[in-house]
């Protein structure tokens, strides 16, 4: 099964790839050609994001302070730019991370499905109190895996497999985040709460989440693309930044014990959350991150 998901990721990258260069066809060398700056983002923003932070939020901080992208082309920059890193990122973790086949698979598809399926009643929402709401959310989240960690409270954590109710949970959970998705709102952080509280090995939220988002983030680029709403320039350098950025830290994340690797859950769901809670509070300028998910 996973041999079957691999394969599907590798057609999504290779499509996504001829679409890109079909798009590029006629840019002047000059407007395609990434500063230092860029692959600097792409390095930085991409290697936290194999860690679990989420790639989106500090590359649109980035941009904005240097206003080196206009911002009506940082939505489709970030989805351009940062899909190459994240498919490396999902065929690097679910090739070598432990995870039982059926969970990931499920839980991927489940993503996908919310995306498609659940946008319609999903963009009725607030975004800001959806993030509002997720936000306070992962804080809790933090304190509880906290206290576990300070063994203040019981931990789990180590299982790789779900099944029966459990399974049935992670499944509507990363449905709703798929669709959640739709408002820009980040699966990361919420995905890496979901599959620990729910008992498994932190390390087994990396293959899932990656995948989810590697399977849509071609689909938001493709529009993009289509209508070159993005800096052909910076999206080259996100991904020639990001993509060796990805390696160094997915051996990192590799070689870490697992009681290191919950800290770095609790990091990166605290980061998430601040990120949340940030954007909420932006009257105007919120940038529109569908259909490409990050955290």
């Amino acid at each position: 099964m996973k041999a079957i998901l691999l394969a599907a990721l590798a057609c999504t990258g290779a499509i996504f790839a001829a679409q890109w260069l079909r798009a590029l066809r006629g840019t002047p060398p000059r407007a395609a050609r990434p500063s230092f700056f860029d692959v600097l983002v792409g390095a930085l923003t991409d290697f936290f994001d194999t860690l679990g932070i989420g790639s989106f939020a500090p590359t649109t901080a980035l941009f904005q302070a240097r206003g080196s992208v206009p911002e009506r082309c940082i939505p489709g920059t970030l989805n351009v730019g940062h899909t190459a890193p994240t498919l490396a990122q999902a065929f690097i973790y679910i090739s070598i991370v432990r995870v039982d086949p059926l969970t990931l698979v499920l839980m991927v598809g489940a993503s996908v499905a919310g995306a498609w399926l659940g946008a319609g009643t999903v963009v009725t929402w607030s975004k800001q109190r959806v993030e509002r709401g997720l936000a306070l959310a992962l804080f809790a989240a933090a304190a509880l895996f906290t206290a576990q960690q300070l063994h203040v409270l019981p931990a789990g954590g180590t299982a790789l497999v779900l099944r029966g109710g459990p399974l049935l949970v992670a499944v509507a959970c990363n449905f709703a985040l798929g669709a959640l998705m739709t408002l820009g709102v980040g699966l990361y952080g919420p995905c890496m709460v979901v599959v620990s509280l729910l008992g498994m090995d932190p390390t087994a939220a990396f293959p899932i989440m990656m995948g989810s988002c590697a399977f849509l983030m071609p689909v938001g680029s493709a529009r993009f693309l289509a209508h070159r709403a993005y800096s052909p320039r910076a999206a080259l350098g996100l991904t020639v930044g990001g993509v060796p950025a990805v390696l160094v830290a997915a051996w990192i994340v590799r070689s870490l014990p697992l009681g290191t690797i919950r800290w770095l859950v609790i990091a990166a769901v605290l980061v998430a959350a601040f990120m949340m809670l940030r954007a909420s509070r932006r009257a105007t300028g919120v940038v529109d991150e569908s259909p490409g998910p990050r955290a």
